[in-house]
């Protein structure tokens, strides 16, 4: 790393806001989370804790709303359904079910009002304290195979501050993502971070770094967060708060990003929904092979 801070407490806790409606999927989320929805046999917001406790942060605190008790019942214990699989001997499916109760120590709080990330990220200031944590959203998945986050909190730990992971789109693309500018380390997939804006029209972007789901933060954002105005789209933009963070590290240290050039599926829109279920159906030894032989039939046929 091209700077260097005093050592910074272990990173233990990480943030989901879960507390969206997921109107891009209605009807499907009128009464079951977005989060919920299946991605091949799990749901998606499973694939996110299991992120974080590979990350090593055990510690999970959830950002929910009204209606998202089914996120609650899933990583708690079904002591009905596991007595019944154990007198089946279903040791297999018994597992499975045990898994997400036993990931990592779950916490909750409801958002209240909506009133966009920033404030969800605030919500989880009572819990966190003052220690650097992460936050992720659960509508991107990033695949197992590319550790992202493990590699947002060494940065951190190492540089201090606030880390936050980036991904280069198309620049018409740019428009529909928080946008970094940067500044290049030693590190080819570390830059430094110098300014942000949300959603910019394509002719003002000031890069094609787009930022991702994936945040490790220091505390000072939550300071920040309480005096945050409403910005884009009337809500408390995260976006918002880490620019000020970025253009005075006397606030709570640098920003750093990580360009990220892994694999990521964008649960949060139908067609890469659809994308990663297949993708990951694709890669599974005991779905894989038999899957992909009737999708070439498929598509074979449909050409």
């Amino acid at each position: 790393m091209t700077e260097s801070h005093p050592p910074t407490p272990r990173i233990t806790k990480a943030v989901i806001p879960a507390a969206g409606l997921g109107t891009r999927f209605l009807p499907a989320t009128k009464a079951t989370p977005k989060e919920m929805l299946p991605v091949v046999d799990k749901p998606a917001i499973q694939y996110v804790v299991e992120e974080a406790v590979s990350a090593g942060l055990d510690d999970v605190l959830m950002i929910t709303g009204r209606n998202k008790r089914p996120l609650e019942d899933h990583f708690d214990r079904n002591y009905e359904l596991e007595s019944a699989l154990l007198k089946k001997g279903d040791e297999a499916r018994l597992a499975k079910v045990q898994e997400s109760s036993d990931l990592a120590t779950m916490h909750y709080v409801r958002q209240g009002d909506p009133k966009g990330l920033g404030h969800a990220v605030l919500c989880a200031a009572p819990h966190v304290g003052k220690e650097p944590f992460a936050v992720l959203l659960g509508d991107d998945l990033i695949d197992p195979r590319d550790p992202l986050l493990a590699r947002m909190v060494q940065v951190q730990e190492e540089c201090g501050g606030s880390v936050i992971a980036l991904m280069e789109v198309a620049p018409e693309q740019i428009h529909l993502y928080g946008c970094a500018a940067v500044e290049p380390t030693e590190d080819g997939d570390v830059v430094k971070v110098t300014d942000l804006v949300e959603k910019p029209d394509t002719a003002d972007a000031p890069s094609n770094y787009a930022i991702i789901g994936r945040y490790v933060l220091d505390p000072a954002v939550f300071d920040v967060l309480r005096k945050t105005e409403p910005g884009r789209g009337g809500e408390i933009q995260l976006t918002d708060a880490l620019q000020q963070l970025a253009a005075d590290e006397k606030v709570g240290g640098p920003v750093h990003g990580v360009v990220f050039t892994g694999r990521r599926y964008d649960t949060g829109d139908r067609g890469d929904y659809l994308r990663a279920i297949v993708r990951l159906a694709c890669e599974r030894q005991d779905l894989g092979p038999d899957f992909k032989a009737w999708l070439r039939s498929y598509v074979t046929e449909e050409m």
